[in-house]
């Protein structure tokens, strides 16, 4: 690294969207964020049951006001600032015209409305791929494709939009004026092909999966490679220095695994966010299923695999929402989080939850159908409110731990430490309930923002400041603590987790279809939703902004 900029203290500039807030930070190239400012949203709004969308201009006003706030409270000197790098919550999509003005809403990645299997896949093919056993998995990824619900029922919208863009790719438009967007921000029902980081082949069929003109897709840029530079509209809206260069970096997930300090399979990174995850850092393109491939990952060409639970720690908010709201009074008076009281409640409990078992599926996944929900075993005159809290906790980790063990399968690789980030591991419960349900050392990175530091070292090393990303990683990540498994508690999670845990769902399977059956919740696959009102943000003409 340059003396110069040792000493001179210089910073990359963050911004990391997420699902709850926008947070815009000062990262310094030790790996230590020196300022962080973060700014609540409101996730999303429905207009009809299971949609998730948001105002694409909300996002922008949000991040303006996010930047702004950070430049006034820390009085740096802009001239201190070396790059600006962008990280943001995965698949939230947002059609645009020719000047760059939303259409319609953003849908976001939790949106649970479906498309219609139309015209592809030719009979033949159905008949092939159910003799395979692939029609679900084909005909699911044509119902969950975004492009494939908007031209079915909003053709109008499709007509006039001119690029299809990520919240990454929309942000990297606000900020430069230039259609771009990282390949690491590629998550999602888009023709985009894995294997070689571009735009799929033009014989490639997964354009008949996912309907997109190729003309209004963006520009796809290498992580560490510029975007563009924040132009001077940008930069009376967000207060950053007008010519300041953009670094592409990658999803908030990608970042997330790079600044938790992984860069091979043998180490497990676990996400404790509104979206739960197990990941791990590969240079392998390795698929967990025929049709899952790996998400393109923060180092270029190459890659990290995922078993996600949707609305993971999610529950944790429902908890004390629900039935936390002497913890919200407490802690108002003691100034501190619920969740801090969570965990005193909880303290007492043994591991196992006196025979609670919290089974997280809530949705349709890798390893469930259309009927899935979630379930509680175990229900007896002894059990609080502490034992279903910790039981919420234990039925996450056991999740993760079911999609690790299909990654380590196909990594062909064991993890042998795990890392921990997300809100959730602020818990030193759930840090001690991860490392005894894996049996493994659960390590919390040296700070909480690791998508934020992600992205840091991303642009740090596309700067040149350091000779590599192992370089990086050496300099600017590290360890706050460290969980070990306690044996006892290991063995009652693990004879819990496969006598019990793995058993559940196959038992209760038959029921649950009876219930979606009896009230049609959840929706069955392929129900036509109602399109929405066409709601498009006003956006005023900017002649100066390139298209």
């Amino acid at each position: 690294m340059s003396t110069l900029v040792q000493e001179r203290a210089e910073f990359i500039f963050v911004i990391d969207a997420g699902t709850q807030s926008i947070r815009s930070a000062l990262v310094g190239l030790d790996g230590s964020v020196a300022h962080l400012v973060k700014v609540p949203i409101e996730p999303y709004f429905s207009a009809q049951p299971g949609w998730a969308e948001q105002q694409p201009d909300y996002y922008w006003e949000k991040l303006c006001e996010s930047s702004r706030l950070l430049l006034h409270e820390s009085g740096i000197d802009p001239d201190r600032i070396l790059a600006l790098a962008v990280t943001t919550q995965r698949s939230t999509v947002i059609n645009v015209d020719e000047d760059g003005c939303p259409l319609r809403p953003a849908i976001l990645w939790i949106d649970q409305r479906v498309a219609e299997v139309r015209g592809w896949p030719p009979a033949w093919m159905r008949l092939a791929l159910r003799a395979l056993g692939l029609y679900r998995q084909v005909a699911d990824l044509i119902r969950n494709c975004e492009v494939n619900w908007i031209r079915q029922n909003q053709p109008e919208i499709w007509d006039q939009t001119h690029k299809l863009l990520l919240l990454s790719g929309y942000f990297n438009f606000k900020l430069t004026g230039n259609y771009t967007d990282s390949v690491g921000n590629n998550v999602g029902y888009l023709p985009f092909d894995q294997k070689t980081f571009l735009w799929a082949g033009r014989r490639d069929p997964v354009w008949k999966l996912f309907p997109v003109e190729p003309h209004k897709l963006p520009a796809l840029i290498q992580p560490t490679e510029p975007l563009g530079q924040v132009t001077e509209r940008a930069s009376r809206e967000t207060g950053l220095p007008s010519g300041l260069l953009v670094i592409a970096a990658a999803s908030d997930k990608a970042c997330e695994i790079l600044g938790s300090g992984c860069l091979s399979p043998e180490t497990g990174c676990l996400s404790y966010g509104t979206l739960a995850t197990v990941s791990t850092a590969n240079p392998r393109h390795v698929k967990l299923g025929l049709l899952l491939p790996p998400f393109p990952g923060a180092v270029p060409g190459e890659y990290y695999t995922e078993v996600s639970i949707m609305r993971g720690y999610w529950l944790v908010r429902w908890f004390k929402e629900e039935f936390g709201f002497r913890e919200k009074l407490l802690a108002e008076e003691r100034n501190v989080t619920a969740e801090m009281l969570f965990d005193e409640m909880i303290r007492p409990v043994p591991p196992g939850s006196m025979g609670l078992v919290l089974q997280p599926y809530w949705s349709p996944g890798i390893f469930t159908d259309y009927e899935a929900k979630g379930t509680i075993t175990g229900f007896g005159e002894i059990h609080t409110r502490a034992h279903l809290y910790r039981s919420i906790l234990e039925g996450l980790t056991y999740g993760l731990k079911e999609g690790a063990m299909l990654i380590e399968k196909k990594n062909g690789v064991a993890m042998e430490s795990l890392r921990v980030s997300g809100g959730g591991s602020q818990s030193p419960t759930a840090m001690q309930i991860t490392a005894d349900v894996f049996g493994l050392p659960a390590v919390r990175p040296h700070t909480y923002e690791t998508s934020t530091l992600g992205a840091a070292i991303v642009a740090a090393v596309g700067l040149k400041l350091y000779g590599g990303f192992r370089e990086a990683l050496n300099a600017m990540t590290g360890s706050r603590d460290q969980f070990e498994p306690i044996p006892e508690n290991s063995r009652i999670y693990q004879e819990l987790f496969h006598r019990v845990y793995r058993r559940v769902y196959r038992k209760m399977k038959p029921l649950l279809k009876e219930i979606q059956e009896i009230t049609d919740y959840p929706a069955a696959p392929g129900r036509r939703e109602l399109p929405r009102p066409d709601e498009r943000p006003s956006c005023p003409a900017d002649p100066t902004r390139k298209r």
